[in-house]
């Protein structure tokens, strides 16, 4: 058996999800019928982590095993992104890796991107793929906020009541946030992430930012480990899984 990863970009807007669901269409579930069909064998495809309903992927790294050798890895990507291309999900890349690889447990690091579009005017090209606030954010003090999430901590407060994590303590190597413009960009990087993690994080920084809270309210939300502390969730289809590091 040859093992293969795979560096997969995705639009989540039309999927239930990266993982099979029985209630919709997954972007696993498209992977995997399309190549067993193409390489004439069952395959069985393992994704670095899932993504919600609505979530997309600029990097999402998945690995599967097949009997026979890929010869030709440019002919395989085009080939397969021919049947991908009407469901929004295209193969970046593909390399051989030893058998002992795992697309999840492999892992040394996630990085997330969130986009938001502060501006008064509705969005057009970027609908569906960044969350449009009119009110002015103070970019700022949701810096400060940011800071406070760095380190080692326990995130109950932005754990989603459905998470099957074993613990809520995770280490966020960087929690960052630009403006360009009318663009607000956050990024968080980390080992590994809770089930609404980031989303969580994004809301009640927004709430930060339109002054709903102080910073001595996040302080306190977030050290609080209460879900029911934490601001509404930021919408998914804000949020972008952007890298995979092994």
């Amino acid at each position: 058996m040859f093992t293969y990863q795979i560096i997969v970009e995705y639009l989540g807007t039309n999927f239930v999800g990266w993982q099979i669901q029985k209630n919709g269409l997954s972007v696993q579930e498209v992977l995997e019928k399309v190549l067993s069909n193409f390489m004439k064998e069952k395959i069985k495809v393992i994704g670095s982590g899932r993504t919600d309903a609505g979530v997309h992927a600029s990097e999402q790294s998945a690995h599967f095993k097949i009997k026979y050798k890929i010869i030709d890895k440019n002919i395989f990507i085009s080939s397969v992104n021919f049947f991908l291309s009407k469901h929004s999900i295209s193969i970046l890349d593909i390399k051989k890796r030893p058998n002992k690889f795992h697309a999840r447990h492999s892992a040394n690091e996630r990085v997330y991107k969130y986009f938001i579009i502060n501006r008064q005017s509705p969005l057009v090209i970027e609908k569906n793929k960044a969350w449009h606030i009119k009110k002015k954010l103070d970019i700022k003090i949701m810096k400060k906020g940011a800071e406070i999430l760095k380190g080692t901590h326990n995130f109950s407060t932005f754990r989603a009541s459905s998470c099957q994590a074993k613990s809520p303590i995770k280490t966020m190597k960087k929690a960052t946030i630009k403006k360009s413009k009318h663009k607000i960009i956050l990024t968080f990087q980390s080992k590994s992430f809770l089930q609404q993690q980031v989303r969580s994080m994004v809301g009640s920084l927004k709430y930060l930012g339109e002054g709903k809270w102080s910073l001595n309210d996040f302080k306190k939300v977030f050290l609080s480990k209460k879900r029911k502390m934490c601001a509404p969730p930021a919408p998914a289809y804000g949020l972008y899984l952007a890298k995979v590091r092994y």
